[in-house]
């Protein structure tokens, strides 16, 4: 297996937002939900990895399904809800430079859209080489989070090393801009 290595360390992405922000999303949703600060950390973590590789690589992901648990999507809309420094994390301090819109699509709605199985495979395997070039291979923390990531680890017996080494197809594009649907 060949080494992977970070490009955006966890303390890059930390200072995505200003330390008052990162420890009121922090304490909002250990308050919440219950959970621990380091658990909600990670929560957090990872929710700043979906949008950064949003930002990234928006030809690639923008318009498909959220591959991350609703706790990071609730992440995500807590974060929309502070209206100034999400634009400003948006427009100003992830890669692309663009608004993220976020548009709430039911599953079974978007699975509707979808022309056969192997296209949403693909498209749900299209985030692995991509964070896997930006913030190193998932490791045991993140999966809790990342849904496909779990399963195929859990479900399909994949060790974390192998996960590191699944290439996806070439994409189609899409607009900057657009919407993102979960």
């Amino acid at each position: 297996m060949k080494p992977h290595s970070a490009k955006v360390t966890t303390a890059t992405l930390k200072g995505l937002l200003d330390e008052s922000l990162y420890s009121g999303v922090v304490r909002h949703f250990v308050l919440t939900t219950g959970a621990e600060p380091a658990y909600v950390e990670r929560q957090l973590l990872e929710c700043l990895r979906y949008l950064y590789l949003l930002s990234r690589y928006p030809e690639r992901l923008v318009g498909l399904f959220l591959p991350v648990e609703q706790a990071i999507d609730e992440v995500w809309h807590y974060l929309i809800l502070q209206t100034r420094e999400y634009r400003e994390l948006c427009e100003e301090r992830l890669p692309g430079r663009f608004f993220i819109h976020h548009r709430s699509l039911p599953y079974e709605d978007y699975q509707q859209g979808q022309p056969n199985r192997e296209r949403m495979l693909e498209e749900a395997l299209r985030w692995l080489p991509l964070y896997r070039e930006e913030f190193g291979p998932f490791d045991e923390g993140a999966l809790p989070h990342w849904t496909m990531v779990r399963f195929l680890h859990q479900r399909m017996g994949l060790s974390l090393e192998e996960i590191a080494e699944l290439e996806a197809e070439a994409p189609s594009s899409a607009p900057p801009d657009a919407e993102r649907a979960c």
